[in-house]
């Protein structure tokens, strides 16, 4: 690897680390609850949907992650207060999942998380570093998603 790629893959990590790290700190040190990164960011695509509800394949299609995956996930959630599980449509098959009122507190506080992160990092930045950092992370990103398999984009 060239010195550019190394240092490169160096910021990755280290920076996907450092997010992964500061929701910790955030979910740890304002919400004292018993949520993992996982389980926030299942009520986040959950809190997307306000009161009308997702079904557990929007979920699952939302987050690029199995649908098993995500029934386990919620049911934990719902056992823990924060989505319930209502049932709709013709034949009472469609199961919706909501936020109840602690879910949505927990969604509301990650949302400012994120607001604030976004905001401190802009505050540091003039418009032209703006574009540029926007640019760079859309390329970025676009670059995971075609490595992702069909099934999981």
């Amino acid at each position: 690897m060239d010195n550019f790629s190394q240092q490169l893959n160096s910021l990755l990590v280290d920076t996907f680390r450092s997010i992964l790290k500061v929701e910790e700190q955030m979910l740890k040190n304002h919400l004292t609850l018993d949520l993992s990164i996982s389980e926030m960011h299942l009520i986040e695509s959950v809190g997307k949907s306000g009161d009308e509800g997702l079904t557990i394949s929007s979920i699952a299609d939302d987050l690029s992650i199995s649908l098993p995956s995500v029934t386990v996930a919620i049911n934990k959630l719902q056992a823990k207060g924060y989505v319930e599980k209502t049932r709709r449509g013709a034949d009472n098959r469609m199961v919706y999942v909501k936020l109840t009122r602690n879910g949505r507190r927990v969604d509301a506080v990650h949302q400012r998380f994120h607001e604030t992160m976004v905001s401190s990092i802009a505050s540091n930045l003039d418009e032209q570093e703006k574009l540029a950092l926007a640019k760079g992370i859309i390329k970025l990103n676009s670059f995971f998603k075609d490595k992702l398999n069909p099934e999981d984009r």
